[in-house]
């Protein structure tokens, strides 16, 4: 295993104790399948964020493997040992597999991947990666994206393979490429945003030779796919910090190819103009809103707070008081979140919750801070649907005031509107608001058959109960027949 720095013997004999530990955890799967590969004739190393991870004392129970063996070899390896194979990567050369197995006194399930010693390169126009397999490790280790990722232990003796310095990088905490950046950014522009993910999620800090090169590189990131350059952005906002990756795609410039509307809200501000940042306060939502989260990070809450004030570019107007407005720019905002995340191909659903919510952010500021009315109540939680629980989360969030007594009573304002809903709920069960009569009943009562008549009055009784509501079966009754004979 690693061996120790002499310049910094005690961090990296740390390190090592971690790494070991680590390894000695997974090794009743990583030994078995390695001697199998052994007896098989080929070779396996763990690689890649396994080793880091384990390097990080973080390694989970997905295992990242590489080997001289050809797809086809490994496929003959695996089937009898793994409980489940997959092949949907075969085609790059990787072989899923699941296995269950005991570890200490625990059972436990083991996410394997093995992938053969490869390279992959883009061609100055194509979208799709050429593949090509090669016959060692170091080979395969020096077309990594980052030194941090260009470990490997070889198994199962336990031998630590680190020809480009990763082991020094990590303890340093630095983002490099095993090569230039120029060209490991030339076979595969994706990893310019890797660079950005991995900062965010290791809190890693990116060489200033890489940060030139994915600057220089930038426009390289449009020959990508949406759906790639979409999960890497995914996961760059799902990570512990990603105020710092999402700063270093703008500062790059790949923020513009990809996500436009962040750099935009970058509002250039003059002495007589005055205003707040709203990238920086965007960026201070996300933080907030991942303050609030109870159940692991939330992808839906934290698009929304992100690209909230989107719409602000378009709607700005210079008052003559001297003021900025932003007049609807929560309607602008969740149109334009609407087209990017289309564009960006995220699920109907996703896109749906996402300008939802930022169309919604305003609402409750609509009200002012007096007392809402039982109808203004039933109308917020009705728009808000299932989105209820997140709309409060970004609507406290969205308050980044320094001013501590304003922060203070927007708080309890929203603290007082939680509480009225919660007893309206007890009360009239909110969350499932519908007229008093269905829609067979209406015909029964009027006397007609379907059409657009019958949704008329389902509005009309809707907008009843929202505004009064629950009403007894007579009351409705003669509420609607007095509607139906304004109707004629």
């Amino acid at each position: 295993m690693p061996n120790a720095n002499e310049d910094n013997p005690s961090a990296l004999s740390q390190v090592q104790r971690r790494a070991v530990s680590e390894l000695l955890r997974v090794s009743p799967v990583a030994d078995d399948l390695a001697r199998r590969f052994q007896e098989a004739g080929f070779s396996l190393a763990l690689v890649g964020g396994s080793v880091r991870d384990a390097l990080l004392g973080r390694l989970g129970n997905d295992l990242d493997f590489a080997t001289d063996a050809r797809p086809e070899d490994v496929l003959k390896i695996v089937r009898p040992w793994a409980d489940s194979v997959w092949e949907v990567g075969i085609a790059f050369g990787t072989v899923g597999c699941q296995k269950d197995a005991r570890v200490g006194d625990a059972d436990q399930r083991f996410l394997v991947e093995v992938t053969t010693y490869r390279s992959e390169a883009y061609d100055r126009t194509s979208r799709k990666p050429e593949v090509s397999y090669g016959d060692s490790i170091e080979e395969d280790l020096v077309r990594r994206d980052f030194t941090v990722n260009a470990m490997a232990v070889a198994l199962p003796q336990k031998e630590f393979i680190d020809p480009h310095g990763g082991l020094e990088d990590l303890s340093a905490q630095v983002l490099r490429t095993p090569g230039t950046p120029e060209e490991s950014f030339s076979d595969d522009p994706l990893r310019m945003l890797r660079a950005a993910r991995f900062a965010a999620q290791l809190d890693f800090e990116v060489a200033p030779e890489v940060v030139a090169a994915m600057t220089a590189m930038a426009d390289r990131i449009e020959i990508i796919s949406a759906e790639r350059v979409r999960d890497e952005l995914n996961k760059l906002i799902l990570s512990a910090r990603p105020r710092k990756g999402l700063a270093l795609l703008v500062h790059t410039g790949l923020a513009e190819r990809m996500l436009p509307e962040l750099p935009a809200l970058h509002l250039e501000s003059d002495e007589h103009h005055r205003h707040k940042d709203v990238y920086e306060h965007s960026l201070t939502v996300l933080e907030q809103a991942i303050d609030l989260e109870e159940d692991g990070p939330d992808l839906v809450l934290r698009l929304a707070a992100l690209l909230h004030d989107i719409g602000k570019p378009r709607t700005r107007r210079f008052e003559q008081d001297g003021r900025v407005s932003f007049h609807h720019h929560e309607v602008v905002g969740a149109k334009m979140t609407k087209k990017r995340m289309i564009a960006l191909k995220y699920s109907n659903e996703m896109v749906k919750d996402v300008s939802r919510l930022v169309e919604l952010h305003l609402r409750f500021h609509g009200y002012g801070t007096g007392e809402w009315t039982d109808s203004a109540v039933r109308r917020y939680v009705r728009d808000a649907g299932p989105l209820l629980e997140r709309l409060h989360k970004l609507t406290r969030s969205d308050c980044t005031t320094r001013n501590k007594r304003k922060a203070n009573a927007l708080s309890r304002a929203y603290d007082g509107l939680e509480a009225r809903i919660a007893q309206l709920q007890e009360q009239e069960e909110l969350d499932a608001i519908r007229p008093d009569l269905d829609g067979n009943e209406i015909m029964e009562i009027l006397g007609v058959g379907p059409g657009p008549v019958i949704g008329k009055a389902y509005t009309f009784l809707l907008e009843l109960r929202l505004e009064n509501g629950p009403m007894e079966r007579d009351a409705a009754i003669a509420a609607l027949k007095e509607w139906w004979a304004t109707q004629h």
